[in-house]
């Protein structure tokens, strides 16, 4: 178990996103709109046109993750 570890950095996308985006499309917007490295640990939040759901996107190195969340 890690111990004292720093919390990872949150951004949000301003805009909406297609929610059939998949894991790639979002590491896809994250490096070239965002300008950031997706591979950081770095959490990244999207919504959609609806401004109704929410993906949570994190990858760090070859772990990946991506929660979708619904009102």
């Amino acid at each position: 178990m890690i111990m004292f570890q720093a919390p990872p950095k949150v951004y949000l996308y301003r805009d909406f996103i297609d929610f059939r985006k998949s894991i790639n499309g979002l590491s896809i917007i994250v490096e070239q709109q965002m300008e950031l490295r997706s591979t950081d640990g770095s959490v990244f939040v999207f919504c959609n046109k609806g401004r109704d759901k929410l993906k949570i996107f994190s990858m760090h190195k070859q772990h990946k993750a991506k929660l979708s969340l619904e009102k």
